[in-house]
């Protein structure tokens, strides 16, 4: 899998086998989460759930998901990247079916909570499986740049299948990422190679760093995402209480033998900024699909599908990922690529500013191309720098806290908006009162990404 100076990347028929598998696993991750989220409205009618209960299956997932992501990408190191991807994309099958077909919505949510943590583990192991299978530089980074494009990708379709599914009936939105996920299951087993190097020597678990770390991010984001619906003093006391778990966690690391996090790792600063950098884009992108989402159909009326289709311009980053990002990377290096995303998405979210209750769809798509134009230049980069340079036992916790990072950002871009709107007189003011916050999150990202480079041009 060796590139020549100058020549594009090559890749065996192996290779593209591994990469078409791991593609396929985030693809699904993707559309998994988009589609549920449109189907929301459909659940509720079926299995009579109250405002609160429906919200838990968005919430359950979450914590499952960004709560035990840290732990998930170290368990890829210790045990075996593609063990960890197989076994736990083979939990999350079985939990998309029981949660299809279930009646209750307590179980619901139980295999939604279980199919978070399945994600949190095989998201990082197919992750690292890239960035230690595949030479760095040219070749890691065009395979990363269309792994990235495809999970946007992912999550774009989603929004369409989703309202098509919902509107047959909603347990196909959880029964066609089980079916899919059967497909990925059985590739998966058959190409991706099985190296005797994928293990550290040293597995001793860090089980109390695991424990505080995990009930840590848990709490934090628990209080986030419930702050607009729970009493001020319950969500102060929730986000303490991660904090000082979170403090306990760093005291037991710099004891620890073996530690989950080598803090070692967070001396690198361009590490460093691409996960504030991930958090606050992410903060932002989810915050402004809520906007825009309840703008269009509550306030506008717009069915779930007409939504779903209105958005799917984002989708264009699923393109100019893997074909136009790899050319500049190379041309520019990341961190300006990165930049210029990121400006283009503040700039994406001011252009929504001017919307009133009867904008045409035509003043809204520059919105929507310069937002997934935004998403192709800076998330498939910030994937790169996040795990560039990171030794090859560390890969797993790398992408680990990557994902820990975009995870806790979208919960706390949605906690945000919400708060606004929830504060907000009503109407189309309060919509534009709320894109404050993905401006403001866009641009403090931009900023962040920004002191990077006049770091370098002073050395």
């Amino acid at each position: 899998m060796s590139t020549t100076a100058g020549a594009p990347p090559r890749f065996t028929p192996r290779t593209w086998g591994t990469l078409f598998v791991l593609c396929g696993a985030i693809f699904l991750e993707g559309i998994d989460v988009a589609m549920l989220n449109v189907a929301l409205p459909a659940i509720r009618a079926d299995l009579g759930l109250s405002t609160g209960e429906l919200q838990w299956v968005v919430s359950a997932y979450v914590l499952g998901y960004g709560g035990f992501m840290l732990a998930g990408g170290r368990a890829a190191d210790l045990f075996g990247r593609r063990r960890m991807f197989l076994v736990w994309l083979a939990v999350f099958l079985v939990v998309s079916a029981v949660g299809g077909l279930a009646g209750e919505g307590w179980l619901l949510i139980v295999a939604r909570f279980v199919a978070g943590v399945a994600a949190a583990v095989m998201t990082p192991a197919g992750l690292s499986i890239i960035t230690t299978g595949f030479e760095e530089g040219p070749q890691r980074n065009r395979a990363l740049l269309v792994y990235s494009g495809t999970a946007a990708g992912g999550f774009s379709l989603g929004l369409v299948l989703g309202g098509l599914l919902s509107a047959v009936n909603w347990r196909l939105v959880l029964f066609v990422p089980a079916a899919l996920a059967l497909v990925i299951l059985l590739l998966g087993a058959a190409l991706i190679p099985a190296t005797p190097q994928e293990r550290t020597r040293d597995r001793r678990v860090d089980v109390l760093g695991a424990v505080t770390v995990t009930a840590a991010i848990v709490l934090l984001v628990l209080g986030v995402e419930r702050s607009a619906h729970s009493s001020a003093g319950w969500t102060t006391a929730t986000i303490a209480a991660g904090l000082v778990l979170a403090a306990v966690f760093v005291l037991v690391e710099r004891r620890s033998a073996a530690p989950l996090i080598r803090l070692g790792l967070l001396r690198s600063g361009a590490l460093v900024r691409a996960n504030l950098a991930g958090l606050l884009f992410a903060a932002a992108f989810f915050g402004f699909q809520f906007i825009a989402v309840l703008y269009l159909q509550e306030l506008r009326g717009w069915s779930a599908l007409e939504t779903s289709l209105a958005m799917l311009a984002i989708g264009a980053d699923a393109v100019l990922a893997p074909t136009l990002t790899p050319r500049l990377v190379e041309r520019f290096g990341n961190a300006k690529v990165i930049v210029a995303g990121l400006v283009l998405a503040v700039v994406s979210y001011a252009l929504f500013l001017p919307i009133s209750t009867d904008t045409v769809y035509l003043a809204m798509f520059p919105t929507m191309i310069v937002l997934g134009v935004a998403f192709a230049l800076a998330y498939g980069p910030l994937t790169i720098v996040a795990t560039d340079g990171v030794a090859e036992h560390e890969q797993g916790l790398a992408g680990g806290l990557l994902y820990t990072a975009f995870q806790f950002g979208a919960a706390l871009g949605l906690a945000a908006c919400t708060a606004v709107l929830t504060g907000a007189s009503g109407g189309v003011d309060g919509y534009r009162s709320a894109l404050v916050v993905p401006i403001a999150a866009a641009a403090v990202a931009a900023v962040i990404s920004a002191s990077g480079l006049r770091k370098r041009v002073a050395r």
